[in-house]
C-alpha cells in the first residue's frame, strides 16, 4: 500500500468503508494516522480495520478532525456530514488527495489524470496498456481497478494512470497532473450540481490543479463552447484519426474509440511513448468488460455487451459503431430524452425495452420510427433479439440507462448478459 510521513499524527475521520475507505484507512494507521471510521451499514463496519476507532459520525462534533475523508458517492451537496463539516472547519477529501499530498515522498514519477462524462474507463486503460507494453511500470486507479492507496508504490520512472469522476475531482485539490485529458462534457449527474455549467466547471478543476508547464489534452467542443479554460496549462485538442486507421485495432472500433484512441496517443507522446509504441499498445489493447465488449460470435450475429453504457450519450457510440443492430435499452432513465443516440436509429433493426425506463424509451423509439419490442426483462430481449437476428447484425446491449432498477450494478447487469448469450 502507499502510505506517508505527511499523515503521520494527524486525525482523520473517514466516512464510508467500502472498497476505497477500507483501503484509505488501512493506509493512514499504517502512516501514524489516527483514524475514525463509519459506516450506515453495519456489515461495513465490521469490516474496519484493527486500530480504526468505530463512532457514529454524524453525531460527534467534527472539529476535533484534521480532515474528512469521504467517499466519492457521498452528496455533497445533500448528505449532512457535508454541511456539519464546513461550519465545523473541517476539510472534506477523498483518497486522490491523500494520494496527492503522498506525492512528494514516493519514488520520481508521473501521474496522468483522465476525465470526462464518457470515454474515461477505456482511455485509462488503453494508456496503462500502451505505457505497460512499452516497458514503462506503471497502475491504474481512481475510479479504475484497485483504490490507488491500496497498491504498491512505483519505482523511479513509473506512471500512475488515473480515471477521475467529477466526484472525485470536487475532493482533490493538489493533484497536479503532468499530463491531464479531459475527453467531452455531456448533461450528467445534475441531481448533484446546481447546472450543467456547474458540472462542467468540476470536471475543468483537473486542468486548474496543473502547474503551467505541465500538459493537458482537451476535447475541441469543450473548448470552442466556451466550458474549458485551458490558459492553466499548455493544451492540446483531441483530433479525427485517419480514415481507416482503427481497422487494426479490434478493441477499437467506432467514432468514439478514435477520440479515446486520439488522447491515448497525445497523452503518451507527452510521456515520451513513441508512435511505434502507441501503435502496438493499440493493435494489441485487449478492451475492458462492459465497454463494447465482445461476447460472441452465433451463427454470424455478434453480441456486445455495453452494459457500461449509462446514458444516452454513452450509448450512441455503440450504435454509430455496427450497421444493423438489435438494440436493447433501458433500465433506470436520466433523462426522458433519446439524446444523441437519436442521430443513429438508422443503424437500429429493432429496439427490446427493458426495466423501468421501458415504456419511455418504447414510446420515444416508435414516436422516431424504430420498430420496438417490449421485453421487460434482459432475458428476455435477448433470446427474442437471438430468434429475430440475421446473419450480419449485432445483438446490443447498450442501455442508455442506469442499471439500479434491476440489478446492483452495470457490471451485474453485463455479467447477467454475457451468461445469457453464451447460454444461447
Amino acid at each position: 500500500m502507499i502510505t506517508a510521513r505527511a499523515w503521520a499524527g494527524r486525525h482523520y475521520a473517514v466516512y464510508g468503508l467500502a472498497r476505497s475507505g477500507l483501503a484509505t484507512v488501512q493506509a493512514l494507521l499504517a502512516s501514524g494516522a489516527r483514524v475514525t471510521a463509519w459506516d450506515a451499514k453495519e456489515e461495513a463496519r465490521a469490516k474496519a480495520p484493527v486500530g480504526a476507532s468505530v463512532e457514529n459520525l454524524d453525531e460527534l462534533d467534527l472539529s476535533q478532525f484534521d480532515s474528512l475523508v469521504v467517499t466519492p458517492g457521498l452528496p455533497l451537496n445533500t448528505h449532512p456530514i457535508a454541511q456539519r463539516a464546513r461550519e465545523a472547519g473541517v476539510e472534506i477529501i477523498g483518497d486522490i488527495e491523500l494520494f496527492a499530498r503522498a506525492r512528494p515522498e514516493l519514488p520520481p514519477h508521473k501521474v496522468v489524470g483522465i476525465t470526462g462524462t464518457n470515454g474515461k474507463s477505456t482511455t485509462t486503460a488503453l494508456i496503462h496498456h500502451i505505457l505497460k507494453t512499452a516497458g514503462v511500470p506503471t497502475t491504474m486507479g481512481g475510479n479504475i481497478g484497485l483504490p490507488i492507496l491500496a497498491q504498491d508504490a512505483l519505482p523511479e520512472g513509473g506512471v500512475y494512470v488515473l480515471e477521475l469522476s467529477s466526484f472525485q475531482i470536487d475532493l482533490t485539490h493538489s493533484l497536479d497532473c503532468d499530463v491531464a485529458v479531459l475527453l467531452n462534457i455531456t448533461p450528467d449527474h445534475l441531481d448533484r450540481y446546481d447546472s450543467f455549467e456547474a458540472y462542467a466547471a468540476a470536471k475543468s478543476r483537473l486542468l486548474q490543479m496543473q502547474s503551467a508547464d505541465h500538459k493537458s489534452v482537451i476535447n475541441w467542443p469543450a473548448f470552442e463552447a466556451g466550458l474549458i479554460n485551458p490558459e492553466f496549462a499548455g493544451f492540446n485538442g483531441i483530433v479525427p484519426l485517419i480514415v481507416g486507421e482503427q481497422q487494426n485495432w479490434p478493441a477499437l472500433q467506432g467514432p468514439h474509440n478514435a477520440e479515446n484512441a486520439d488522447a491515448a496517443r497525445q497523452a503518451s507522446g507527452w510521456l515520451g511513448i513513441t508512435d511505434d509504441q502507441i501503435e502496438k499498445g493499440f493493435q494489441s489493447y485487449p478492451g475492458l468488460p462492459h465497454r463494447m465488449e465482445r461476447v460472441r460470435d452465433k451463427d454470424g450475429i455478434l453480441f456486445v455487451n455495453d452494459s457500461k453504457a449509462t446514458n444516452a450519450e454513452a450509448a450512441a457510440p455503440a450504435l454509430a459503431a455496427y450497421p444493423r443492430v438489435r438494440w436493447i435499452v433501458g433500465g433506470q432513465a436520466k433523462t426522458e430524452s433519446l439524446g444523441d443516440t437519436a442521430n443513429h436509429l438508422s443503424h437500429v433493426v429493432a429496439a427490446y425495452t427493458i426495466g423501468e425506463a421501458g415504456p419511455m424509451f418504447a414510446r420515444l423509439l416508435r414516436a422516431a420510427g424504430v420498430a420496438v419490442v417490449e421485453s421487460e426483462t434482459l432475458e428476455n430481449a435477448v433470446n427474442r433479439a437471438a430468434r429475430d437476428s440475421q446473419p450480419g447484425e449485432t445483438v446490443l446491449l447498450s442501455p442508455a440507462a442506469a442499471s439500479f432498477d434491476q440489478f446492483r450494478d452495470f457490471e451485474a447487469r453485463g455479467d447477467h448478459f454475457r451468461e445469457l448469450v453464451e447460454g444461447l
